[in-house]
């Protein structure tokens, strides 16, 4: 008993082992610290092993198995956070939805007080409530998947901003539906379950029923969009560790999207816009402005041509042979360094140790796997624009190809080059 209740208060919200669903978070971070230090300590030239420090070559292909090992080692430990994190995030997620349920209650009694409590608040208050029941049970069955983010998840493991301006549309959509539903069970004989059912005509609703349609279209086509482009090397994606909320409005490197945060910024506005006439005149579908509308469908426009112009193969421009200071000029040998020039050599979100270390340049019939070179505070080779790669003394003196592969899997063009003896 003394030896369970040791190891439950090592292994307690504050374990800092990396071993177990508590303590991933500080694992990661440890190893990422661990990481850093080894990089830093390796660009200063310190911690190299007697037998390769002779050569330059020897010492730069073991700096980089050896940052190549612990780039791997931090990424399983990324990737098990990132699950650890979707594991925890569904009933987080939960317990927001249901506030706001009470929120909505405890707004409803305290305008109640005085007016008295009317159908209108007791149907409000039902559709919030059967809504929430809803996206509880979908969020059980997705708990492994992050709960309520799996649907609005894309296969990058990113947050999708298609999917969630959908998902929100779809939401004020329907909840404006229960209300209605549960305000004509609630009303009384009369003329007031009439004004309840023709609250869904389509004169008063066309507007905002045009606008969850598109919507809806946009994010169906962006992810067949994505999906085409990938597989015929137009697009390069790599897979993140897990879902963050600037996925929303940056691109996969992080860095603000355009298209993105327009789409989000005027979506945000209009369904603001819907709730407030909503909650005015809960007795129909919001009437939508049909000027407020077509902005909507506006910014859908150029969020989807966003996605048709964004990415691209990568390109190489160049191969020249790299010159130490002091070398003399002279033509591609085995055994030399090549500098390849080009573009999109790292693909967004590829930034990261061991995606790096996965870039590979064919050269005639032999793979090698780009070298890293570390300075303090990260790395000089590889880059976007320039690899630096050893001809093997496999390649045979003559015409061939040079060609890169990237992390994403894409491939290059390739341009010829001459070795000789």
């Amino acid at each position: 008993m003394a030896v369970q209740e040791a190891e439950q208060s090592v292994h307690g919200g504050g374990c800092t082992c990396g071993d177990c669903p508590h303590g991933v978070h500080a694992g990661h971070r440890r190893a990422v610290a661990e990481f850093v230090a080894r990089r830093d300590e390796l660009a200063s030239g310190e911690g190299l092993p007697v037998k390769v420090a002779y050569s330059e070559g020897a010492s730069r292909q073991w700096i980089s198995d050896e940052l190549t090992e612990s780039a791997r080692a931090v990424a399983e430990r990324s990737r098990a956070a990132g699950h650890a994190w979707l594991v925890r995030i569904w009933r987080r997620s939960l317990l927001a939805l249901w506030g706001v349920a009470g929120l909505l209650f405890a707004v409803q009694a305290a305008t109640a007080v005085g007016a008295g409590w009317t159908v209108n608040r007791t149907a409000g208050l039902a559709g919030a409530v059967c809504l929430a029941a809803l996206l509880t049970v979908a969020a059980w069955l997705h708990r492994s998947h992050g709960g309520l983010l799996a649907p609005l998840v894309g296969e990058d493991n990113r947050l999708s901003t298609s999917r969630s301006v959908a998902a929100a549309w779809l939401l004020l959509t329907a909840y404006a539906v229960l209300f209605l539903a549960f305000r004509l069970a609630f009303a009384a004989p009369g003329p007031g379950r009439g004004a309840a059912s023709s609250g869904l005509g389509l004169g008063r609703g066309a507007a905002v029923l045009t606008v969850v349609a598109v919507v809806c279209l946009v994010a169906v086509v962006v992810g067949r969009v994505v999906t085409v482009r990938i597989v015929t090397q137009r697009l390069q994606k790599v897979q993140a560790d897990r879902p963050h909320p600037a996925d929303l409005l940056c691109d996969d490197s992080g860095r603000g999207s355009f298209p993105d945060t327009q789409y989000v910024l005027v979506s945000t506005t209009a369904l603001t816009y819907a709730a407030v006439l909503l909650a005015r005149r809960p007795e129909a579908l919001p009437q939508l402005p049909w000027g407020l509308a077509v902005l909507v469908l506006v910014s859908a426009a150029v969020y989807l041509a966003g996605k048709y112009a964004e990415g691209g193969r990568p390109v190489v421009l160049s191969v020249v042979r790299a010159r130490e200071p002091g070398d003399l000029d002279g033509p591609i040998r085995t055994g030399d360094d090549i500098e390849i020039r080009g573009a999109g050599f790292v693909p967004p979100g590829a930034g990261s140790p061991d995606r790096l270390a996965r870039m590979t340049v064919r050269i005639g019939p032999v793979h090698v796997h780009v070298p890293l070179v570390p300075v303090p505070g990260g790395f000089t080779n590889p880059t976007d624009t320039s690899i630096t790669v050893p001809v093997p003394a496999d390649v045979e003196p003559g015409r061939v190809d040079v060609q890169v592969v990237t992390a994403s899997g894409a491939e290059s063009n390739r341009v010829a080059i001459d070795v000789t003896d």
